[in-house]
């Protein structure tokens, strides 16, 4: 071992930077309370911070930093969407994230890998017909391509598997993967060098609700007042609502993925199929994550399940037969807040200074920057809704204007 090293283990002043402050008692107010420290919450506190010098803000996690569904998803960047909303704001996502390693001097471990989803019938090849002329107009990088084209890019694939033969599929150059906790602690460490206090295991219990104005938050440590509070908490968005005298459009069901152990580099792209409803992707350690639709009833529950794993497997095996003798390693699940026009729900609610970051289904991850940014907006403007997020308000489901993402997801839905 060379002495340098290890005089600097052993050194009674070693020089190691500490991400996060030691943990101390909640204030009694705050400008900002931000319900929830996972990433969407971390985010935006962040870009309050560095932005719009808003420094005064309570991070308020009941578990810990990035435990709900930040953890708990398999780490998909895209912005192949469906409507010219949603295109426009996932492009702008996938454009900061490109940037956050350097802009944190944290690595999240981002990787430029593609994402190909497969085609199996006429019908299918149309909507990505149109698909990819909606990403091209708005920026994005997609592009259809036959058999030969999808048997060059990932070998291994079987392209006729029994009953649902490849006939062509939809490329996303802008495709990618990055490390979900290390995104989390990316924003939480760079809001704290802020100035941004970020509680552990402080769990919101009631929201003090007066004149049609929040004022406080109740929690497990105590009261605390706040100008205003965003509700960032993924999964259980319509429990927080309701606690804020919110009628919420959500259902929420369980997700579940599962990952083997690990193989020499064998595909690079992300490869979905909504047809077999499966999705399977390599890591940059070796392993292959595979993951599916929701289960079909709603629940608040992060088990997992032996019929999912059947089917779930089933399908990916059709994909690649060479995987069967694969041994699993784990399988989870986190819990998906779906809306009825598979959006998300972002801005203004009936309550004043009272702002929503809900519904976020199976696409939360890849918005975590932009989501940040553009709640940070509206948060410092006062109430002003960047015109990026005017879309998703939740008045939509009451002038029946919807954003109608379904198929969107690949395979989820």
């Amino acid at each position: 071992m060379p002495f340098n090293l290890l005089k600097y283990g052993l050194s009674s002043e070693y020089p190691v930077e500490v991400d996060l402050p030691a943990p101390k008692e909640l204030k009694s107010s705050y400008d900002v309370v931000i319900i929830g420290g996972g990433g969407h919450g971390l985010a935006t506190a962040y870009y309050l911070a560095k932005y719009h010098g808003i420094t005064n803000i309570a991070v308020l996690e009941k578990s810990y930093l990035g435990g709900g569904n930040t953890a708990r998803n398999t780490a998909v960047i895209r912005s192949n969407y469906l409507t010219s909303e949603g295109v426009k704001f996932y492009a702008e996502s996938v454009r900061m994230f490109e940037g956050l390693s350097n802009e944190f001097d944290f690595n999240i471990m981002y990787s430029h890998r593609g994402q190909l989803t497969l085609a199996h019938t006429d019908a299918t090849v149309r909507s990505f017909r149109q698909r990819a002329e909606v990403n091209k107009h708005f920026g994005g990088r997609t592009e259809m391509i036959d058999r030969q084209q999808i048997r060059e890019l990932v070998p291994s694939l079987n392209l006729d598997p029994g009953h649902l033969p490849v006939l062509a599929g939809l490329w996303h150059m802008d495709g990618a993967t990055a490390r979900h906790d290390a995104v989390a602690w990316g924003y939480a460490k760079q809001a704290a060098k802020r100035g941004v206090e970020i509680h552990q295991l402080t769990e919101v219990q009631e929201l003090v609700i007066e004149n049609g104005a929040i004022t406080a938050v109740k929690t497990n440590r105590g009261t605390i007042k706040c100008g205003c509070a965003v509700q960032a908490i993924a999964g259980l968005s319509s429990q927080m609502m309701a606690k804020a005298g919110i009628r919420s459009p959500i259902q929420t069901f369980p997700l579940q993925a599962m990952v083997t152990q690990p193989f020499k580099p064998f595909l690079d792209p992300l490869v979905s199929s909504s047809a077999l409803h499966c999705y399977v992707q390599q890591t940059s350690r070796g392993e292959v994550v595979f993951g599916g639709g929701s289960d079909p009833y709603p629940l608040f529950n992060t088990r997992s399940t032996l019929d999912l794993k059947e089917s779930l497997l089933a399908h990916a095996i059709e994909m690649f037969p060479f995987l069967a003798n694969a041994k699993l390693m784990r399988q989870w699940a986190g819990i998906t807040d779906m809306t009825p026009d598979y959006s998300p729900i972002m801005g203004l609610s009936p309550v004043k200074n009272y702002y929503l970051d809900a519904g976020w289904g199976t696409w939360g991850f890849k918005a975590t920057p932009i989501c940040g940014k553009t709640m940070a907006e509206l948060v410092a403007s006062g109430g002003k809704v960047p015109d990026l997020i005017t879309p998703f308000s939740l008045a939509r489901f009451s002038t029946f204007k919807q954003v109608n993402e379904m198929g969107a997801t690949a395979a989820s839905h």
